[in-house]
């Protein structure tokens, strides 16, 4: 049976996106996102679940840098889900009373607006997740150490499951806001998904030095392929000030003729490439390509070579 790890405590977003591809399957809470990376590197669990992107205050860090070093990780599945908070606080507690708030900070940053609006002055109490800050609640419900706020920011189904009365729902300054999380296992034979026709490849890119013309010379390896990016972002890549790699999403798969093009375009060009993962895309878009050769032509002109090699005629 695999062995599953989510970014907790019981109750965040990543545990919800999680249930949607596992169900009810046994999982393990881990306290941040380095530490459930972490578990699946160190093999204490198979997969791990953790977010990397938010549509409101983009890509998250922790996950970004975690893949980008250590052991390799790859992307086995990819979720989206609509991200929605509520203001909790413990019975008996009301809008009226709540003096500080607490919640995870991608969180705090989606609801800004909504505080000022109606808890102007409320002061503000940084938590390791959405979760957490309800579960600091209902601890303090049950006897234990005070929480130090009134009020936490939070999932529906955290408040829920910790106790909490719900005081405000849809609290979110932009509605349609979504999350997309991934669900991360060690790499190995069999571990990519087979192509669906509608996937996505990640990778982290670290160029090969400082010069002009670095990044257009590795981004043109998908520009000549007709190939589209979905996402990119640069991260410092911790060696040197002023180093960066570049972690990116492009549709296809690795099995495509023209990503696998691409791939060894990169691996010529860059310092190193790392390859995180093919999956099926749920972001509910669907693969672009550019104008140009066509995925056929692209398979037809690798097998005119291997004849060739082959010592057939041209």
């Amino acid at each position: 049976m695999l062995r599953y790890a989510f970014f907790g405590p019981v109750g965040t977003f990543s545990e919800a996106a999680m249930r949607t591809v596992v169900g009810d399957a046994p999982a393990q809470a881990f306290s941040s996102v380095d530490a459930t990376i972490e578990a699946v590197r160190s093999g204490a669990a198979d997969v791990g679940c953790v977010p990397i992107e938010n549509s409101v205050e983009g890509g998250v860090p922790a996950t970004l840098d975690g893949l980008a070093v250590g052991d390799p990780l790859v992307v086995v599945a990819e979720v989206v889900i609509p991200v929605t908070f509520v203001l909790a606080a413990r019975p008996g507690v009301g809008l009226g009373d709540i003096t500080r708030v607490s919640t995870h900070s991608h969180a705090y940053a989606q609801v800004r607006r909504w505080l000022q609006a109606h808890l102007p002055g409320v002061g503000y109490v940084p938590a390791t997740s959405t979760a957490a800050s309800a579960q600091s609640l209902a601890d303090e419900l049950a006897g234990g150490e005070p929480a130090g706020f009134e009020g936490a920011v939070c999932a529906p189904f955290a408040a829920a499951r910790h106790g909490l009365d719900v005081l405000a729902e849809g609290i979110e300054d932009r509605e349609g806001a979504q999350t997309r999380f991934v669900l991360l296992s060690r790499p190995g034979a069999g571990t990519t998904p087979a192509p669906t026709g509608n996937d996505k490849t990640s990778l982290v890119v670290f160029l090969r030095e400082e010069r002009p013309g670095a990044l257009v010379e590795a981004l043109e390896q998908f520009v000549t392929r007709g190939i589209n990016l979905t996402r990119i972002e640069s991260r410092p890549s911790g060696d040197a000030l002023g180093r960066y790699c570049f972690s990116i999403d492009c549709d296809g798969h690795v099995t495509d003729a023209r990503v696998g093009e691409a791939l060894m375009g990169l691996h010529r060009v860059s310092e190193r490439v790392r390859f995180v993962g093919s999956y099926p895309r749920a972001d509910g878009g669907r693969t672009i390509t550019g104008s140009g050769p066509s995925e056929s032509e692209f398979e037809e002109a690798r097998s005119w070579l291997d004849r060739l090699r082959a010592g057939a005629a041209s």
